[in-house]
């Protein structure tokens, strides 16, 4: 009999672990969730924090432990808490298909649910609504609380405090992540906390009972290797101040130019979004030659972007995408109707991006301003999935100091620190609370400066480079969207282990440096100026990746650069000189990859 004074409704419960996993969910654990799992019940904690990378399967790896523990009747109901109302229906069907029926539609309010269900599947949001209900459930049975992407519970919101209320008096709780930290210094419930000696006095670092990161997922090849494909280009906009501004996306700008011409480029009347959906939409082609299931999703600021996106990508593409504004029911069956199918292409506003299950996904569009790393490291998430060996994801993202630098560091671990100084610029957890508060609710942005007035004037895009696994790939100069050296990478087959991945990257660019030195050697009448021009731009746009790289000022490497080749500085430089430094950063590059 549990505290209620009724007996749970009889399940058939798989069997128990470690024979296998969850019937439905997966047809045998992987091994880390085996490890894990077993790391588990040999200590059998009333808290545990599992953080592994999206993709991984760390929604088998909790049903399995439910369900052992309803089998030992440690607990006898479960309590599931999501980030939106579409991960917690999609937590009810795993759990249905291994004979644990939760209520998705349990309200905090009515306190009340049918004898059916052995537990219920809620949002922080709901909790948060009425956490003495919640409280009140969870103190009258054993229960099992089983929190989804953890990091949503910070004290800065106003779930932290709900969700420490609601859940203290659990028997068991269970959490999970795939993004073991936030973008504020503030505690998150029923997660420890340890001194951190290695970063001062002070300094508390989350401490995980089991990690399971990116790049160990990436050797078992249970997630996909990622390409980041970066554009550039020429932006115009006019200032509320009616000042008239150009730059070029990708070179060091400002903090406050670079935020406006990361809006300019992604502003649906301008040519740079266009020309890179249209580069993201031959890369889609290139893959379904080995995939053809394989999808794209572009992911939206505001609803406004969204539609004109769709609008877009009709047109290139020559099929309407699939477009999901919002997450209520519509919208989770629009994305069910997705992921199920072989249409090409979905956009959504931005709060889709956490908890989309579409495996296929395997091209997306960052066309967001949100720019936390939190809020990237879910949207690369959604892409990461490995269905088979060989599949490999897409990425294209606008040439963005911030986003390129989440991207060099998709394979570093980033545990949740207390204590830690926050600085104005250059590191990823001084990001602004207002930005990952727009990423989980998917409201318009709400910092001052996306409010002021602001018009964008224009945008033309350029190919940058491809960034995979820390290292760059790309050619010298300026790319055109639609040239051939563009489609030396959007070529790329579909189908590659990741070793095969960075082989082909340097491959391809070695042709076309060859390619290019032939031709500079047929070209032997061209004006001094100009090839002095050329190598100047060539070398800045080293510096200014090995800056994205390595965090080091470009003054600092250019310093560093005239003291090893010798010179004066690079505006006087003999194209000897220039040549040299060039060399030498590149050597740099492959030395640090190596």
């Amino acid at each position: 009999m549990t505290a209620g004074g009724h007996e749970p409704p009889q399940i058939e419960l798989p069997p128990a672990y470690p024979a296998r996993a969850a019937w439905g969910t997966a047809p045998s654990l992987r091994a880390w969730q085996s490890e894990a799992i077993g790391r588990y019940f040999d200590t059998s904690p009333r808290d545990f924090l599992a953080v592994a990378t999206p993709g991984a399967g760390k929604t088998t790896f909790a049903l399995t432990i439910a369900a052992e523990l309803l089998a030992r009747r440690v607990v006898d109901r479960i309590t599931v808490v999501a980030p939106t109302e579409h991960l917690k229906t999609q937590w009810a069907d795993a759990a249905a298909r291994i004979g644990i029926p939760l209520d998705p539609a349990y309200s905090g309010g009515k306190g009340r649910t049918s004898k059916d269900f052995v537990g219920i599947a809620l949002t922080y949001a709901g909790v948060a609504s009425n956490p003495l209900a919640h409280r009140v459930r969870t103190e009258r049975f054993n229960t099992l609380v089983i929190l989804d992407e953890i990091h949503h519970g910070g004290d800065a919101l106003s779930w932290g405090e709900a969700v420490r209320e609601a859940f203290d008096p659990a028997r068991r709780r269970l959490a999970l992540t795939g993004t073991p930290f936030r973008s504020d210094v503030n505690p998150i419930p029923f997660v420890t906390y340890a001194p951190d000696p290695d970063a001062g006095p002070g300094v508390l670092r989350c401490v995980p009972d089991y990690v399971y990161g990116y790049g160990r997922a990436l050797g078992d090849h249970v997630v996909r290797p990622v390409l980041f494909w970066a554009y550039g280009g020429d932006l115009q906009w006019r200032t509320r101040a009616g000042d008239e501004v150009s730059a070029r996306l990708g070179e060091p700008l400002t903090k406050d130019l670079a935020s406006q011409a990361l809006r300019t480029a992604l502003d649906p009347s301008g040519s740079w979004i266009g020309a890179v959906m249209e580069a993201a939409d031959r890369r889609l082609s290139e893959v379904r030659k080995n995939v053809p299931d394989a999808g794209g999703l572009v992911i939206a600021s505001d609803q406004d972007s969204a539609r004109a996106y769709a609008g877009l990508l009709a047109q290139i593409a020559g099929e309407k995408p699939t477009l999901v504004l919002s997450d209520e029911k519509a919208a989770s069956k629009r994305i069910a109707k997705f992921a199920e199918g072989d249409n090409r292409w979905m956009v959504a506003v931005r709060m889709v991006s956490e908890g989309v299950d579409v495996p296929r996904l395997a091209v997306g569009v960052y066309a967001t301003t949100t720019s936390t790393p939190l809020f990237f490291a879910q949207a690369v998430g959604r892409f990461v999935r490995a269905r088979s060996r060989g599949e490999t994801a897409s990425i294209f993202l606008p040439s963005h100091p911030a986003l390129l630098g989440f991207a060099s560091e998709l394979e570093l671990e980033r545990d949740h620190v207390l204590g830690r100084r926050i600085s104005d610029e250059g590191d990823i957890f001084a990001a602004e609370d207002a930005l990952l508060a727009q990423a989980q609710a998917g409201e318009a942005a709400s910092d001052e400066e996306t409010h002021l007035a602001f018009e964008a004037l224009g945008s033309q895009a350029t190919f940058a480079h491809v960034l995979y696994d820390g290292a760059e790939f790309g050619h010298a100069g300026e790319v055109h969207v639609g040239s051939d050296e563009e489609m030396d990478f959007l070529g790329i087959p579909g189908l590659l282990e990741p070793d095969q991945v960075r082989s082909l990257l340097q491959h391809r660019q070695r042709q076309r440096r060859d390619l290019q030195a032939e031709e500079a050697e047929v070209e032997r009448d061209v004006a001094t100026h100009e090839r002095l021009a050329l190598l100047r731009r060539e070398l800045n746009g080293l510096v200014a990746a090995w800056h994205h790289r390595t965090g080091q000022a470009h003054g600092i490497t250019h310093a560093a650069l005239r003291k090893e080749c010798g010179g004066p500085a690079a505006a006087i430089a003999t194209a000897e000189q220039l040549q040299a430094r060039i060399d030498t950063v590149r050597d740099w590059a492959a030395r640090k990859t190596s």
